[in-house]
């Protein structure tokens, strides 16, 4: 818990000069209206970097984040749209969240494939399956009672932003309170290691990438509701922004260290920059050099985190 504390507290620094930086230069940051849009805004990435922060523990990743938003989002769509339920409209979403995390997890653990080619190809698959759903058009939901789950509030704050609080809470129990997370976290730090002291090492990779399927369709279910219809070419890159933020909240891209409070501060990082971005009116051009440039950062910090584990591991008495 202390380790998790220390990892959590440089990401909070740079949060904190962020802010006040934003606060002093750009006119409306701290407006209560600009706050609640920017909290709304990041709902959608932190609910998705919950569960990528359980990926990237395990030294895996996923790439497939973006397509499958909205897929399930189309899937939603269509079957709400020709059977008139939304209850089929929503099981179908996360249906198709479960079957495509389950595969990327069998794919990965069991066959033993780099998740990194493992979740592009499915990128790719995912994002077809979306356009061949939809005809290659958005496709609206006519229950209007459906709109409440992107567009409804409870006590002034809008449902999007309380399911994102209830994964903030759900995943940091499991992270920090479960011996599965403790699980996940030894097979980022060494899989082999892990497996030779009695965790199901492949049971566990399976299971993380199923929920984190079914997390993502969640994601995309809600984003349906928020903008009225299912759209196949929505959320490109989402998996850029999900990763830089898990990064920059201090999940290590090699393994075994993460913090569901680092991760909440590197979402914060991630949508007060592309908030600061958006009020300044900067071209959309200028922001795709930006958002990289974060992501290349972030990799760069985990690095020189990573070295100076190492070399703290090194020292002479450490333990």
């Amino acid at each position: 818990m202390k380790a998790g504390f220390t990892t959590a507290l440089g990401p909070l620094a740079v949060l904190v000069v962020l802010m006040a930086a934003l606060s002093i230069f750009v006119p409306d940051f701290l407006s209560f209206r600009n706050a609640q849009g920017l909290v709304l805004a990041v709902s959608l990435v932190g609910a998705v970097a919950t569960t990528m922060m359980l990926v990237l523990a395990m030294r895996e990743v996923d790439l497939s984040v973006g397509s499958l938003v909205a897929l399930s989002g189309v899937l939603a769509a269509e079957v709400m749209s020709n059977t008139g339920s939304v209850a089929l409209g929503v099981v179908a979403g996360l249906g198709a969240g479960a079957v495509v995390g389950l595969i990327n997890g069998f794919v990965v653990a069991r066959l033993k494939i780099n998740s990194l080619i493992a979740t592009l190809a499915m990128m790719e698959i995912v994002r077809g399956l979306a356009f061949l759903v939809s005809g290659g058009e958005a496709v609206a939901i006519p229950e209007e009672s459906f709109y409440v789950l992107g567009t409804g509030t409870f006590v002034g704050i809008a449902y999007p932003v309380w399911i994102t609080l209830m994964c903030f809470l759900a995943f940091g129990f499991v992270l920090n309170a479960t011996v599965f997370g403790r699980n996940v976290l030894a097979i980022g730090g060494n899989a082999e290691a892990a497996r030779l002291a009695g965790v199901p090492v492949d049971r566990v990779k399976i299971i993380v990438f199923t929920v984190h399927g079914l997390v993502t369709a969640l994601a995309g279910i809600v984003l349906a509701a928020r903008i009225t219809s299912g759209q196949p070419n929505t959320s490109l890159g989402l998996e850029l922004q999900v990763i830089s933020a898990c990064v920059l909240g201090g999940v290590s891209l090699s393994g075994g260290v993460a913090t569901i409070g680092g991760v909440i501060v590197g979402v914060l990082i991630m949508g007060a920059a592309q908030n600061a971005l958006n009020l300044l009116d900067v071209p959309t051009f200028y922001q795709y050099v930006v958002r990289g440039g974060i992501l290349l950062l972030a990799v760069i910090l985990d690095q020189m985190r990573q070295r100076m584990r190492t070399q703290a591991k090194a020292k002479p008495g450490a333990a």
